[in-house]
């Protein structure tokens, strides 16, 4: 009987440990995340990403209402049962075309945050809104997670994607995940060097901004987000979208919280 609750324990002992050592991470624009959201909207945000361990939130308004709709958001999320804290960029230097701010919101059970987040330095000026990192340790190990908005599809992003076949080489010592709304499928030949670099899509396909209106059941219209992780770093336990719309009747209400759904992550570090 000893032995029998022995093995049990040291069973959900190994299960525990290994599911704690799993991180699970939400990126989500938020559309002019600032003082266009209201109150019901920013809390319907908060339930519907509490359940991952890391938010990175893209396209934070630049001016005053984007630093006190994170924190209004944060206090959301601390009162549901988790202790949350978050970190906001400075705006983005080099934009000629839109500055703004990310992000970052995460459970302090599951992650430290190692030193300041920063944008990006030495490329700051080749990239539009240029990448917003943030180093964190975990019962799995350390990770960085890179942030970061393209400009758009018709302003060609891949002009400023290209940059970043030099990052992992910048900073060779950090696993660096890189999230976010690329304006481009990663099926665009941009991507081939950090792919030959071992970095991988969570997605293939998967479309993640909405349209106007829906076609039928079709609500989704391209393929501009996604993460990139190194697959000889990391395992890929999951990831998928949130299809946050289907909670409203019709688009038109769906698109006051964002024109893009959340898209997530699970992984454990090797």
């Amino acid at each position: 009987m000893k032995k029998r609750i022995f093995l049990i324990t040291i069973t959900l002992l190994i299960f525990y440990v290994y599911a704690n050592a799993q991180i699970s991470i939400c990126c989500w624009n938020l559309e002019n995340f600032g003082k266009s959201k209201s109150d019901e909207v920013i809390a319907f945000i908060a339930n519907t990403i509490k359940g991952f361990d890391v938010i990175c939130i893209l396209e934070v308004v630049a001016g005053d209402g984007g630093a006190p709709a994170v924190a209004k958001l944060t206090d959301l999320l601390n009162r549901k049962g988790a202790l949350w804290e978050y970190t906001i960029s400075d705006p983005t230097v080099s934009s000629s075309y839109k500055t703004e701010r990310y992000a970052y919101i995460w459970k302090t059970s599951k992650v430290k945050k190692k030193g300041n987040a920063w944008l990006e330095k030495k490329y700051n000026l080749l990239i539009d809104r240029e990448p917003y990192f943030i180093d964190f340790d975990s019962n799995g190990g350390p990770f960085t997670l890179v942030a970061f908005h393209a400009i758009t599809k018709s302003k060609q992003p891949e002009t400023e994607i290209k940059y970043f076949r030099f990052l992992p080489l910048e900073y060779p010592r950090k696993n660096l995940i890189f999230a976010g709304d690329y304006n481009c499928p990663q099926s665009h030949t941009v991507f081939n060097p950090l792919k030959k670099m071992g970095y991988k899509p969570i997605f293939k396909g998967q479309r993640t901004s909405l349209k106007q209106e829906c076609t039928t059941s079709d609500c989704l219209a391209s393929e501009f987000d996604n993460i990139f992780y190194d697959s000889a770093k990391i395992n890929c336990i999951q990831s998928g979208i949130i299809p946050f719309y289907e909670s409203f009747p019709n688009l038109k209400e769906a698109r006051k919280v964002s024109d893009h759904v959340p898209i997530y992550f699970k992984f454990s570090l090797k």
